[in-house]
């Protein structure tokens, strides 16, 4: 049975397959609990690879001279939601891919959401099923980038890439 097949089954049984997980379930539930403990809103970034590149995403709205960074796909965790389901989740909705496996953690870092409150993003390396075709949702391009080229990232998400080629 094909992948998306499998996914339109399940979804019409309505119960959720989630991606192997070779990080271990309870480093990511140990994530999870510290980000509560610590009072912050957890959120998920995630590295796709292909060949020595970078999956990028860029936005459509930009300032007029000033190039904006590109971001790593990622979403906010659901509440009751784990970390497992949310980066399946942040990558089908934001490229239409489907991660097939979670295979470790990278790190995170921590900020204030446009709204003030404390975040913390914990960044995962995943497989894919396939890295085509991308369907992007809520970014108006994305790019392939070498990961040994010049990575227009802020400097907390190229502290991730970095985490990930080490």
């Amino acid at each position: 049975m094909d992948v998306r097949r499998y996914e339109m089954w399940c979804a019409v049984w309505g119960f959720e397959v989630l991606p192997k997980q070779s990080i271990g379930e309870s480093v990511l539930a140990e994530l999870l609990e510290r980000a509560s403990t610590d009072g912050v809103a957890p959120r998920v970034g995630v590295v796709v690879e292909r060949e020595g590149a970078v999956l990028l995403l860029e936005r459509a709205e930009h300032v007029a001279g000033r190039r904006r960074p590109l971001s790593l796909p990622g979403t906010i965790v659901r509440t009751g939601e784990s970390l497992a389901s949310a980066v399946a989740r942040a990558v089908a909705e934001e490229t239409g891919l489907t991660v097939v496996d979670i295979r470790r953690h990278l790190g995170s870092f921590d900020y204030l959401s446009s709204a003030g409150k404390p975040v913390r993003r914990e960044h995962f390396a995943v497989e894919v099923a396939g890295v085509e075709p991308i369907r992007l949702t809520n970014y108006a391009r994305y790019r392939w980038v070498p990961l040994d080229g010049d990575l227009p990232v802020t400097s907390s998400v190229r502290g991730i890439l970095e985490a990930y080629q080490g």
